[in-house]
């Protein structure tokens, strides 16, 4: 069992969002520290008169210098804590996707229609900082904070107990963790390193994933139920449709399948659209129609728009643009800019599916930068459908952060 090793004060007036149960504490809420704890030790939060309220585990170089684990500061934070975050976490899934429920005798066998899903969502299943991705029979694990890194070999040792996994590779290679003055890592955790190249079945389809070096941690989960809402005959039959920022191209499979005269996938990255190709033939789409094309995104839209090319049917699905408050105003034009081009590359009664992956970025917001490009490209557009994260990265309440992924299916008239 771990202790506190100190007490963070909170100034007058700034314990509201404790008592409200988010998780973090940044560090202009903090009046001082009694004690002098090491980076990731635990410690209690207190308001400014002394009065407990939560147990947190503390990092002074972040500016998230605290994040709860528990506001009962009387609850032990041990082995049986961090077990008991973990299988609440995993046994939600079983509410939210149910093809993706570990069966009470093997944890990682499930209904073959889906084989990949996320088993822990940080803050939004009460475990900060810690992603649990299952991909087959292994787990891809991202220690986002330093509290969660000082404690990843007991955190892999209970996940390898409780779904015994072939093995557990960390993906601890995101931007974020320069934050916690952590540097990136990769490497087994558990058991035997994922092949190179793994398949997996999400909602019938088969898609290779580079868990060792793909975005993310290695696949888009979060878009799941997305690609379903997309990728129907209503939707995608007998278009041609644009796929940008297609990345392995699961959107371009699923329009395929929904019966797409044509799909054009254009990415950044020659190697990814490799796999997008090969994804498009291990699911029985090898067609001459469909194209490939390795590019800047706004240069290949702008490229379309000057010589006169036009689709049915465009999805839009950029990396996060807005990483801080500094970068919402260009994040926000780049959004506008990016979803002009495609209002102009749309036939009448086309389809416009965009999302933007950014958190700082509303969906309020986010929907009033489509409305100003609608508005500029001189187009009707009608929300069809508002869409978001996949059910498996759920959004706590208190934790509004935790929603970060928004979408629109519009048609355009």
């Amino acid at each position: 069992m771990e202790n506190p090793t100190a007490t963070i004060l909170l100034k007058q007036g700034r314990d509201k969002p404790v008592r409200q149960r988010h998780p973090w504490v940044f560090s202009g809420a903090i009046d001082r520290l009694k004690g002098r704890p090491a980076p990731g030790d635990l410690v209690v939060v207190a308001d400014h008169k002394g009065a407990p309220l939560a147990t947190a585990y503390y990092n002074e170089k972040s500016q998230i210098q605290a994040r709860i684990l528990s506001w009962n500061t009387d609850e032990a934070i041990d082995e049986a804590y961090w077990r008991g975050r973990l299988q609440r976490a995993i046994a939600g899934r079983s509410m939210m996707l149910a093809d993706c429920r570990p069966s009470p005798t093997d944890p990682l066998t499930t209904d073959p229609l889906t084989t990949a899903c996320r088993l822990v969502n940080a803050e939004a299943d009460g475990l900060p900082g810690l992603v649990v991705d299952r991909y087959g029979d292994y787990l891809v694990v991202q220690c986002l904070t330093l509290g969660i890194d000082r404690r990843k070999e007991m955190l892999a040792k209970l996940l390898a107990d409780m779904l015994r996994p072939a093995g557990i590779l960390e993906r601890s290679d995101v931007d974020v963790r320069g934050k916690e003055g952590l540097k990136p890592v990769v490497g087994s955790l558990y058991g035997t390193p994922p092949p190179a190249e793994l398949v997996i079945r999400e909602n019938g389809f088969s898609f290779v994933v580079d868990v060792h070096h793909g975005h993310k941690t290695g696949f888009y989960l979060d878009q799941r139920d997305n690609r379903a809402a997309v990728g129907q005959p209503a939707t995608m039959a007998g278009r041609d449709v644009l796929n940008v920022f297609a990345y392995t191209g699961a959107f371009g499979v699923y329009a395929a399948a929904a019966g797409a005269r044509s799909v054009v996938q254009v990415d950044s990255s020659a190697a990814v659209l490799e796999t997008a190709e090969i994804n498009m033939k291990l699911n029985g789409y090898e067609r001459p129609m469909d194209e490939y094309i390795a590019g800047d995104a706004f240069e290949v839209l702008r490229y379309f728009r000057e010589t006169g090319r036009q689709f049915d049917a465009v999805i839009l699905d950029p990396p996060k643009f807005a990483h801080n408050h500094g970068q919402i105003d260009r994040a926000t034009r780049g959004y506008k800019d990016l979803n002009w081009l495609a209002l102009r590359l749309l036939r009448p009664d086309g389809v416009l599916a965009t999302f933007s992956c950014s958190g700082l970025i509303s969906a309020d917001l986010f929907q009033k930068v489509v409305f100003g490009a609608a508005v500029d490209a001189g187009r009707d557009v009608q929300i069809a459908r508002h869409l978001g994260q996949a059910a498996d990265h759920p959004v706590l309440l208190a934790f509004p952060e935790s929603a970060y992924l928004k979408g629109l299916l519009c048609r355009v008239l």
